[in-house]
C-alpha cells in the first residue's frame, strides 16, 4: 500500500503531523551524514521491523507518518496493527524503498513504537485486573511534554480511557483551586458562573480530600464527577455510598496494579492512574536490513 495514502486518510491531526516534523527535524538535521556517505543515493532495499517482547503493538499508524514524511515513495507491508498482541519473533512489518530513506526513519519510527507499545502493554495489564467489573481505567496529564497524543492514544490502544486531553476541554476543580478561591462552594460556584459567562459547555469534576468535602460538595452541587484522591479502602467504600451515583466517581492516588481491583470493587466509575504514561518500560524491537542474494 502507498504509505501517503494511509497518511492522508489516518494522520488527519494537524497537531500531529507538526510533531512528526519536529521529530524529524531534531533527529536529521542537515541531513543523515552516515547513511549519506555509506549508501549510494539510487539503491533501494527492504526491512523488516522484528519484534523482541511480548505485550501489545501500538504506533503503527505513527510509524506510517514518521515514513510518509521522509520519503512518500516508500512502500509498508504491515502484518500486525496496533492493539494486536505480539510476541518474541514476531514481524510487524516490512518497508521497501530507498535505502537511505529507511535508515534515515529508523530510530524514530523505532522510539514512537518502542514507547507507545510499552504504555499500551502497561495499559492492558491493569485493565486485566478489571475484567468483570463496572470500572473503567483512566490516564491522566502526566505525559511527556510534546508527546502527549501518542502516549494517550497508546492509552486507548492498551484498552483504557483518556481522560481530559489537557486544562481546554474539562474543568477539574484540584486542591489548588480549592485553596486559593476559598473552599469547595467558592470554586464550584467561580466555575459556574465562568461558564455561564464564557458560554462554554464542560464537564465539572472536583477533587474531595475528606468524607467531608464529599459531604460539602453534594450539598453545592452543579457538578459532574468527584475524584477521590488519596482515599483509602474503606474511606473509597464509604464515598461511593454516600455519593450513591448521584454523581460519576473516580479513585485516584496510592493505586498500584496489585491493588487496583480492590479499589474497583469499592464501586467506583474510574480509575486514574499515572502510571500508564510516566512508569513505563518501552518493548524492545528493532528494524532489521532484509539481504538477499
Amino acid at each position: 500500500m502507498s504509505i501517503n495514502l494511509e497518511l492522508k486518510k489516518r494522520m488527519h491531526n494537524d497537531l500531529v503531523v507538526a510533531l512528526i516534523d519536529i521529530a524529524i527535524s531534531e533527529d536529521l538535521g542537515d541531513g543523515d551524514h552516515t547513511s549519506l556517505a555509506c549508501i549510494p543515493e539510487t539503491i533501494e532495499g527492504k526491512a523488516r521491523l522484528l519484534i523482541k517482547d511480548n505485550g501489545i503493538l501500538a504506533g503503527i499508524e505513527v510509524a506510517l507518518g514518521v515514513f510518509s514524511k521522509i520519503d512518500p515513495r516508500l512502500k509498508l507491508e504491515c502484518y500486525l496493527h496496533d492493539g494486536d498482541r505480539i510476541s518474541d519473533g514476531d514481524v510487524a512489518f516490512e518497508v521497501a524503498g530507498k535505502i537511505q530513506s529507511i535508515l534515515k526513519s529508523e530510530r524514530l519510527v523505532l522510539n514512537f513504537l518502542q514507547r507507545m507499545s510499552g504504555i499500551a502493554t502497561q495499559t492492558g495489564l491493569y485493565k486485566n485486573k478489571l475484567e468483570g467489573l463496572k470500572t473503567s481505567i483512566l490516564d491522566t496529564r502526566k505525559t511527556t511534554p510534546g508527546l502527549r497524543w501518542f502516549e494517550k492514544q497508546a492509552v486507548k490502544i492498551g484498552g483504557g480511557q483518556n481522560h481530559r486531553s489537557g486544562l481546554f476541554d474539562m474543568i477539574l476543580i484540584k486542591d489548588n483551586h480549592i485553596d486559593y478561591a476559598g473552599g469547595i462552594r467558592n470554586a464550584i460556584r467561580n466555575v459556574s458562573n465562568y461558564l455561564q459567562k464564557t458560554g462554554k459547555k464542560l464537564r465539572i469534576e472536583i477533587e474531595a480530600r475528606s468524607l467531608d468535602d464529599i459531604t460539602e460538595i453534594m450539598q453545592a452541587g452543579n457538578i459532574d464527577r468527584i475524584l477521590l484522591d488519596n482515599f483509602d479502602m474503606e474511606q473509597t467504600r464509604i464515598a461511593v455510598g454516600m455519593i450513591d451515583g448521584k454523581y460519576e466517581t473516580e479513585s485516584s492516588g496510592g493505586i498500584t496494579i496489585d491493588n487496583i481491583r480492590e479499589y474497583a470493587e469499592c464501586g467506583v466509575d474510574y480509575i486514574s492512574v499515572g502510571a500508564l504514561t510516566h512508569q513505563i518500560t518501552s518493548l524492545d524491537m528493532s528494524l532489521k536490513a532484509i539481504i538477499t542474494e
